[in-house]
């Protein structure tokens, strides 16, 4: 089987090669911008992506949204965490969180699937850990090296670790259980 995945992220396109790869699934990663809904879950968010991507472009496909939700921050940047990337970045994430004792957060991953003319379905992948006090490490992307699982963070872990157990590790394999 092949899927087109929607995104301008060349990190999230690897981790779905391996992890689809392994299951016989290619893909083609396609960068078309589409329009993001505001709301409050990443399951709309995708939903919604997933649905306007399949229309545009003919095609079966899917897209990906994920988020850091910070405990002490009411889940904070949680929906908004690729806003809060590309403007503060890890270093003001860990700035909000000077002084913070409960540290605790949950990364979330949702694949959008949908077929032209079709409903979205979603899979929905999550994974806690702390947000540790300093970056730390130089592997994967986005929030990585200030999300720490087991004493390291995402950041530090080899790609093969991180995709054993990230969140989106976890979204992709319901997706192709699901297929």
């Amino acid at each position: 089987m092949h899927v087109i995945f929607v995104t301008g992220n060349r990190g999230k396109v690897r981790e779905a090669e391996f992890i689809l790869g392994a299951r016989g699934v290619s893909l083609t990663q396609v960068e078309c911008e589409y329009p993001e809904v505001q709301a409050d879950e990443l399951e709309v968010i995708a939903a919604s992506g997933a649905r306007w991507a399949a229309d545009r472009l003919g095609r079966s496909v899917i897209v990906d949204d994920s988020g850091i939700f910070v405990s002490a921050l009411n889940g904070f940047p949680g929906p908004y965490s690729a806003y809060v990337q590309r403007t503060i970045g890890n270093k003001g994430v860990l700035k909000l969180m000077e002084g913070v004792l409960d540290r605790s957060a949950v990364v979330k991953s949702v694949i959008g699937f949908c077929e032209p003319g079709g409903e979205s379905v979603t899979f929905t992948g999550v994974i806690g850990g702390v947000v540790s006090d300093c970056e730390r490490g130089t592997n994967g992307f986005g929030f990585d090296p200030i999300f720490e699982v087991g004493g390291r963070t995402l950041g530090e872990m080899l790609p093969g670790e991180k995709n054993l157990i990230s969140h989106r590790a976890l979204a992709l394999r319901k997706f192709v259980d699901w297929l």
